[in-house]
């Protein structure tokens, strides 16, 4: 596939990591353009660069994308909203690589002016400075747990940085070329880097040593990505893509495809998607990994003669040690970039509130920006957000509506047929005569008390049927009228009691994307009842909730959120006045900084 990008010269793209369709690209027309792989159409373009993009990157959950520029500046837009989030001011030079922080709201950003920085998106400030390299650094990564910062540069180098203690861990050394990309092995305590001098290497990041060193005759290496389950490396070269094995060193494959230079890889439905581009032109192109053989006894070329064949480790063991992923998400703390206040969002200049009114994200494609950034697979609100009335009772009952109608107007008195609402609103003192099919106007109460024996706004009295007579039926006579009347309110409560063994089988993050506050109180009730099930990142998670909790309407939801905050108070306070009064640490400690 074959797409015109830019109305000048092409100068940057990357590929979503995660659905593996979305593709970015930069130009020299200080542009950003979304598009969807295999479409020939843009989907978004976004503009507030005021010079050629140099480097982009797409968050892992693909909602974010965050482009530098050839004047330094960096830009932080929100895909879904459409919208600029942020505007990066500190480099001095061109922005040659970016990352993304695995799970936290943070941007690692290297320049031609050699230095690294890590910024908060939240707090829109410079967190670190990460200095040691003396050319361009051309590509960032960040460690499966976020732990760690990996480094390449043109200065021959690969540096593993702790983003903890905010130093330098180890210097890579044994390129003789620019280091054009690293990457983590996915579980795995290992590291790949690809470079100018045409050669693989692979790091022990427990020994600090190289693992095994594959060099070929063709082309620079220009990107890597391991397979997700870990078992070989993709490196693409100039026509071809080139699958190794590390212990020992091998290729087990070569594919060629005719993809020139190319820029990014991406797996997606086990398909491998190179991306490549020439002037104003972007091409896409397709393997078939099913097809590609990433393991075997017969390696299409062993760079080392004089050792023997050694099976490779069969996929899922390990060899050295495990990641150890944290427990929360990576969507809590982007969700809350997203919802951050204007005056949390303020710029430390006005020049800087400038930039970000001129930045805008112009769709070009709203089927396909709908289709790709706006579908959401959330769970039905209980009860629904549109107040809808449940259906009147059939008209074959004992007493239909039609004949309390007539009785009604033989005694000369209006009274509307009642109708039962999800939502409880009050009753007013004084009722007009109004037609039947007239909804009732009711004014809902500042505040809901938790004991009450009926529900608010509602009479009893009011759902009974009335007899040619004028005489209200017995509750008794009256409860079958009900039953299909209440059907719909049955089939609500099954639906909520469903979803507490659901939420209990998933995550509190599934609870709180319902975006029901009912849920939310049922979860906290359960948690209420032992304190020692309250862990910070739990407070990170539902903190947010508990505020709206407090400035709910109902005495009960205020009533749940009072005991929360006053367990996490009785557990944490000392811990969080510990923090606030310790002085600032040398590094980055990214979990207090979530916390």
């Amino acid at each position: 596939e074959e797409i015109t990008a830019h109305s000048s010269n092409v100068s940057s793209l990357v590929l979503g990591k995660s659905s593996g369709r979305l593709l970015a690209t930069g130009g020299d027309d200080c542009r950003v353009n979304v598009w969807s792989v295999n479409k020939p159409n843009c989907i978004m373009s976004l503009t507030g660069h005021t010079t050629p993009i140099e480097s982009l990157q797409i968050n892992t959950n693909e909602e974010l994308i965050v482009a530098g520029s050839q004047s330094g500046s960096i830009r932080v837009w929100d895909l879904e909203a459409a919208k600029i989030l942020r505007t990066l001011l500190g480099h001095k030079a061109n922005i040659c690589s970016l990352d993304f922080h695995p799970f936290g709201s943070f941007v690692a950003s290297g320049s031609l002016d050699t230095n690294i920085k890590l910024w908060d998106v939240r707090r829109k400030g410079c967190v670190f400075r990460y200095k040691g390299h003396t050319e361009a650094v051309r590509c960032l990564r960040f460690s499966p747990d976020g732990k760690w910062l990996a480094s390449a540069a043109a200065d021959h180098t690969v540096k593993l940085w702790d983003l903890a203690a905010g130093k330098i861990m180890f210097e890579f050394t044994g390129h003789t070329g620019p280091v054009n990309v690293v990457e983590f092995h996915p579980n795995e305590y290992l590291l790949a880097s690809g470079s100018s001098d045409r050669t693989v290497r692979f790091w022990d990041l427990e020994k600090f040593q190289v693992v095994s060193c594959i060099e070929e005759e063709a082309t620079p290496v220009r990107c890597v990505l391991f397979n997700p389950d870990g078992c070989c490396l993709y490196s693409g070269f100039q026509d071809s893509l080139r699958v190794y094995g590390w212990e020992p060193e091998r290729c087990f494959d070569v594919v060629s495809v005719n993809w020139g230079k190319v820029a990014d890889l991406s797996i997606c439905n086990n398909q491998l998607i190179g991306v490549s581009f020439a002037q104003s032109t972007v091409s896409s192109f397709v393997v078939d990994l099913s097809r590609v053989t990433k393991s075997g006894s017969i390696p299409h070329g062993l760079i080392r003669d004089d050792e023997p064949l050694v099976p490779p480790t069969p996929t899922g063991s390990s060899l050295r040690r495990i990641y150890d992923r944290p427990s929360t998400s990576c969507s809590k703390p982007q969700s809350r970039v997203k919802h951050n206040s204007e005056s949390e969002r303020r710029s430390p200049s006005s020049e800087d509130d400038r930039d970000e009114k001129e930045s805008k994200a112009e769709i070009q494609n709203p089927e396909d920006y709908k289709e790709i950034f706006q579908p959401k697979n959330a769970i039905c609100r209980t009860p629904p957000q549109n107040n809808e009335p449940f259906p009147a009772p059939p008209e074959d009952e004992p007493v239909t509506a039609k004949e309390a109608a007539k009785s009604n107007q033989a005694a000369d008195v209006q009274t509307p047929l009642p109708k039962q609402e999800l939502v409880c609103t009050p009753d007013p003192v004084q009722r007009p005569p109004i037609a039947s099919s007239t909804p009732l106007t009711r004014t809902e109460p500042s505040v809901i008390p938790a004991a009450r024996n009926e529900p608010i706004g509602l009479k009893a009295s009011d759902f009974l049927p009335v007899s040619v007579s004028g005489q209200k039926f017995p509750a008794s006579v009256c409860v079958g009228w009900h039953q299909k009347g209440g059907s719909l309110r049955c089939k609500r409560l099954c639906d909520r009691l469903i979803l507490l063994p659901l939420l209990s089988q998933n995550s509190v993050d599934s609870a709180v994307a319902i975006n029901d506050l009912s849920v939310v109180v049922d979860l906290l009730n359960i948690v209420n009842q032992k304190a020692s099930l309250w862990k910070l990142d739990l407070c990170t998670i539902v903190l947010p909730q508990i505020e709206k909790l407090l400035q709910s309407k109902y005495e009960s939801y205020v009533q749940t959120g009072c005991t929360s905050l006053k367990l996490i108070l009785q557990r944490f306070l000392p811990l969080i006045t510990d923090i606030l009064a310790a002085p600032p640490s040398v590094g980055v400690d990214i979990t207090r900084e979530e916390r």
